[in-house]
């Protein structure tokens, strides 16, 4: 029987086993030897029993790929600080290849970010790494996080990787207006989920119960345009 999801928090785990099965593949595009100590069991079930969601597992590969060269591109350049909102399970601070003065800081639910300082007990990130539990849903929890994120920034990278889609379209709107309120903020790595791949999975009855896929903007380059 498909467990589903049961909120928020399920699909770090989930995702993060897909990462696991790419490091173990053969030809793998990345190595994240972390991923599977961070899904646990329950990711990995999630993973095998997750029916009608196939796709996600080779979006996960190409969007990690991806994201992993924006970052060394943008540090490349300069960057300092990689603000990761809703960061859920993601280990790049330990697998990357970064400088030991970079500041990463992660933000996630308190659930989660006490899971993931659980799961990597003992492991040394690779430059300096913070962790702040805050709700990204509630404004004043969310606009305080990002101020402490940047404090201390001189050229800031915002990441929100498979965060969006959960969040109605309003707050997305409102954390693009408090990303873009930080001047050390200089760009936002983002990914959209589109609306047909959405209820393509709802059609198929992937079970999502705590934590529904929202179709987000029509036109999402015009949307973030408008926010700044």
């Amino acid at each position: 029987m498909d467990p589903g999801i049961a909120d928020v928090s399920d699909t770090a785990l989930w995702i993060a086993a897909y990462r696991a099965r790419e490091t173990e593949r053969a030809g793998a595009l990345f190595q994240d030897p972390l991923a599977g100590r961070l899904a646990g069991d329950r990711g990995r079930e999630l993973a095998r029993k997750m029916t009608g969601a196939e796709q996600f597992e080779w979006m996960t590969v190409v969007r990690t790929v991806v994201i992993d060269r924006y970052l060394r591109e943008a540090i490349a350049r300069g960057v300092d600080t990689v603000v990761n909102l809703g960061a859920g399970l993601d280990a790049r601070p330990y697998r990357m290849t970064l400088p030991a003065s970079l500041s990463w800081v992660d933000v996630d639910m308190p659930k989660v970010v006490a899971l993931k300082e659980d799961r990597l007990a003992g492991e040394t990130p690779r430059c300096h790494l913070a962790r702040i539990a805050a709700d990204l849903s509630v404004d004043d929890a969310r606009r305080a996080a990002l101020a402490e994120c940047v404090a201390r920034a001189r050229r800031a990278i915002v990441l929100t990787e498979g965060v969006l889609t959960y969040l109605p379209l309003e707050d997305v709107a409102k954390l693009a207006d408090d990303v873009h309120a930080q001047a050390a903020v200089e760009s936002w790595i983002v990914d959209f989920s589109a609306p047909f791949l959405n209820r393509a999975v709802r059609a198929r009855g992937v079970k999502f119960k705590n934590a529904p896929m929202r179709d987000g903007a029509r036109d999402p380059a015009a949307f973030y345009a408008a926010h700044g």
